[in-house]
């Protein structure tokens, strides 16, 4: 084959390339999709005071879900490790942090079967904590969730995540869903009280604070617990912008059940209307951005005869602060340099 032969065998080819390449640049894209992509699970956050009653509601609301039909997950991200001890009748449950220490120690891996357990369809956990005084309790949830996510967390089919996060410390790893956007919405559990009510504010506050950063999550509402119908806890939710999502009464019979260790959430039982009620609500309740009150509209939910009113600030001086007693200038150890 000639020189010349060759060339035009060439340029032939780089032609037909040419021709494809745009015939296949011509081909339209498949159309964008725009549809909102929806997450089969819901992942809730709920926040409350230490004692305030987040485990008792969760336990009761797990179980009534579960009966519903939905299959739901609980997970206990408080360092007491408390909030499957109701499901479980008092029994405490083997935690995330301590079996992976115990796995790690003996070359072993953790599974499923090591971490998680099962009650009339509730599935549960709990995260765990360092031993007091050694370690942070954040970073324990932060490692709870790396676990997590080793096995699979976001390829688990359940209609609801439970979170159960204490709400006095809302950073580092207590944070972490609203920070991260790792849950859909929250939900803060109060009571008719100042302390809890602060709480529920500062959880509040830092959803307001992470959406000003960009995040989507929400509050969905504020489950009142031992409601004895003073109204501050309603006053506060109005206030915030978030509804009630339910008022669990001051009961006595709560209590006492509740002491020990005894699902109330139980369908065709006393109780059953208002755990119906409150596992719908929970389920469509949108998450909403609230809006944190400052604290002296805090204070301004309660009389006067409860919080005091018509206090004067009063600055102090450094003769206060030293009794009396500072009465001679004391030469300055400041250096003053000659300026020549």
């Amino acid at each position: 084959m000639t020189t010349t032969a060759v060339s035009v065998e060439s340029l032939r080819a780089g032609e037909q390339r040419t021709a494809a390449l745009r015939a296949e640049a011509a081909v339209e894209p498949d159309p964008v999709e725009t549809v909102a992509t929806v997450s089969k699970t819901q992942v809730i956050a709920i926040y409350g005071k230490g004692g305030i009653g987040k485990s008792f509601t969760l336990a009761n609301l797990s179980y009534m879900m579960a009966q519903q039909g939905k299959r739901v997950l609980l997970i206990g991200c408080d360092p007491k490790s408390d909030t499957t001890s109701l499901l479980f009748g008092g029994r405490a449950c083997p935690t995330i942090i301590e079996t992976s220490a115990r796995k790690r120690n003996a070359g072993e891996q953790v599974s499923i079967s090591d971490v998680c357990f099962k009650r009339d369809g509730v599935f549960a956990m709990e995260l765990g904590g360092p031993e007091v005084g050694r370690g942070c309790g954040g970073r324990g949830i932060i490692h709870g969730f790396e676990l997590l996510e080793k096995l699979g967390f976001h390829e688990w089919g359940f209609d609801y995540v439970l979170l159960d996060f204490l709400g006095d410390v809302v950073c580092g790893g207590f944070g972490l869903p609203i920070a991260r956007d790792m849950c859909q919405k929250v939900i803060v559990v109060g009571s008719n009280d100042l302390q809890s009510l602060y709480v529920a504010n500062n959880v509040c506050s830092a959803v307001d604070y992470f959406r000003n950063l960009g995040g989507n999550v929400g509050v969905a509402g504020m489950v009142i617990n031992k409601d004895d119908g003073t109204g501050e806890a309603a006053a506060f939710a109005a206030a915030a912008g978030i509804p009630v999502l339910s008022a669990i009464p001051a009961h006595d019979e709560i209590r006492r059940k509740s002491a020990n260790y005894e699902i109330i959430g139980r369908p065709g039982n006393t109780w059953a209307p208002l755990f119906e009620q409150l596992a719908t609500q929970v389920a469509e309740a949108p998450p909403v951005r609230p809006r944190p009150l400052s604290q002296d509209a805090l204070l301004g939910l309660f009389k006067g005869d409860a919080v005091g009113r018509g206090v004067v600030l009063d600055p102090a001086t450094l003769d206060d602060m030293c009794g009396g007693l500072q009465k001679l200038a004391k030469p300055s150890l400041e250096v003053h340099y000659d300026p020549s």
